[in-house]
C-alpha cells in the first residue's frame, strides 16, 4: 500500500494534471477561464479575492522552502530546529487562517448571492469541498502534526520533504514518507485529489499567465464627437490616428 501511494500515486496524479491541461488547451480554449461573477457582485469579492491569492502565494512560498531546502541548509546557515519550527507554526499558521478567511468569504459570497449561487455548477461546489478540505488539513498538520502517536517528536523536513525531493529524481524513498504523521499523509492524499482536478475545473486558471499584455500596444478610446484630424495625441507605439491625415502625413 505504501508503494502506491507514495510511489506510484504521484506519478499517476502529475500525468492526470500535464495530460488534463493539454487536452483542456486544445479542446476547450475558451473554457479556460474563471467564469468571473464579478458582473453580479463585486462588493464582497474585491475584499475576499484579494486575501484569498495573496494568503495562497504565501502558503505556497512556505511550503516550496519547507520541501525543497534541506535541512542541512538551514542549519549551515544559523537557523536550528527550533526556530525553524516557530516559523513555520506562527508565520504558515496566520497565512493559513488568513487562506481560510478569503476562501470562507468566497464561499459566502457564493452562497448568499442568488445570482452567483445559480452561476455555480456541481462541478465548482465539489471543487470548493475539496480545496477547503485541502486547507483545512494543512492546518491541522501545521498545528499538531510535529507529534506521532507515540508522542515522539516528528519532524516533516525529514520524512515529507525528503519523500518529495526523492520524486523529482524518480527515486521515492516510499519509507520516508510512511514515516509521516498521518495528518500530513492524509494533507498530502486529498492535495492528490485537488491537483487531479485542476485541468477539469476553474483552477485551470492558475496556469494562465498573460505575459502578452507586456508587449501589446495601448488600445486607444475616444469619444465619436471627437474630430480625429483635430486631435493633439502625440504618436507613438501604439497611438498612431491610423487611418487619418495627420498619420499619412507622418508616415511620409
Amino acid at each position: 500500500m505504501n508503494v502506491l501511494l507514495w510511489g506510484i500515486l504521484p506519478y499517476v496524479v502529475l500525468l492526470i494534471l500535464v495530460g488534463g491541461l493539454i487536452w483542456r488547451y486544445r479542446f476547450d480554449q475558451f473554457g479556460w477561464t474563471t467564469r468571473s461573477s464579478q458582473l453580479y457582485e463585486s462588493r464582497m469579492l474585491k475584499i475576499g479575492s484579494p486575501i484569498f491569492h495573496f494568503a495562497l502565494l504565501a502558503v505556497l512560498m512556505g511550503h516550496l522552502v519547507g520541501l525543497l531546502i534541506p535541512m542541512a541548509f538551514t542549519e549551515w546557515i544559523g537557523i536550528d530546529q527550533h526556530t525553524y519550527h516557530l516559523g513555520a507554526v506562527y508565520g504558515g499558521g496566520l497565512a493559513g487562517l488568513a487562506l481560510i478567511v478569503g476562501l470562507a468569504m468566497l464561499i459566502w459570497r457564493r452562497r448568499s448571492t442568488s445570482a452567483v449561487f445559480r452561476a455555480t455548477t456541481w462541478n465548482d461546489k465539489i471543487m470548493y469541498l475539496v480545496l477547503a478540505t485541502v486547507i483545512g488539513l494543512g492546518m491541522v498538520a501545521t498545528l499538531t502534526g510535529d507529534t506521532t502517536p507515540a508522542g515522539e517528536e516528528h519532524n516533516y523536513r525529514e520524512t515529507v520533504s525528503v519523500w518529495f525531493r526523492s520524486l523529482m529524481v524518480f527515486q521515492p524513498d516510499v519509507e520516508a514518507m510512511a514515516a509521516a504523521t498521518w495528518q500530513f499523509q492524509v494533507h498530502i492524499l486529498i492535495a492528490f485529489a485537488l491537483f487531479a482536478m485542476i485541468p477539469f475545473t476553474r483552477l485551470v486558471h492558475a496556469f494562465s499567465a498573460p505575459f502578452h499584455y507586456l508587449f501589446r500596444p495601448y488600445i486607444v478610446y475616444r469619444s465619436r464627437d471627437v474630430d480625429p484630424r483635430r486631435s493633439s495625441t502625440r504618436t507613438g507605439r501604439g497611438w498612431d490616428p491610423v487611418g487619418t491625415p495627420d498619420n499619412r502625413r507622418t508616415r511620409r
